[in-house]
């Protein structure tokens, strides 16, 4: 059976001019939040965003799937930090979403092997899934690009997984 959550938001005016609010959710915690077109297109409006609560929904997710993949593979994560940027283009909609991992885990895991659990939970969380129709990116900051990337980046990500004892 599956779980189901709800938001309802009441929106008053046109599209342009109008304004929307979170007005219930089914955890309480996005009530009272506004949004408009204005808050859409401009960061500085001081309002939250679809694309911005699709990002959190998005880091939130990957980082259980990727902790999930951690476990399942016999590591313990300690620490898992993700950022999220989700791009809207007027006229267009929303049109990528780029993920940054840093993680942390008890113990020592290979680069590789850290990667193939980070590319295989993009792949998997049910929000990336989601999100199928659009540009999915990964960044591991903390890791040496991939073998196949390396020989056009000298230089960058040179740092290894970061693990503590």
């Amino acid at each position: 059976m599956a779980v189901e959550w709800t938001a309802n938001v009441e929106w008053i005016g046109g599209f342009l001019d109008g304004d929307g609010t979170v007005t219930s959710t089914t955890s309480s915690k996005l009530n009272g939040l506004e949004v408009s077109w204005n808050g859409r297109t401009d960061e500085e409006a001081g309002q939250t965003s679809p694309e911005e609560l699709l990002a959190a929904a998005h880091a939130s997710c990957y980082s259980m799937a990727l902790a999930s993949n951690l476990v399942g593979g016999g590591w313990e994560p300690t620490q898992i930090d993700v950022a999220c940027t989700v791009a809207f283009e007027v006229g267009v909609g929303i049109v990528s979403s780029k993920l940054s991992a840093r993680v942390e885990v008890d113990g020592e895991i290979a680069d590789e092997k850290l990667r193939e659990a980070a590319e295989r939970a993009k792949l998997n969380c049910p929000v990336s899934r989601a999100l199928a129709g659009i540009e999915i990116a990964l960044e591991l900051p903390d890791l040496p690009p991939p073998a196949d990337e390396a020989e056009g980046a000298e230089g960058e990500g040179e740092l290894a997984a970061t693990t503590e004892d």
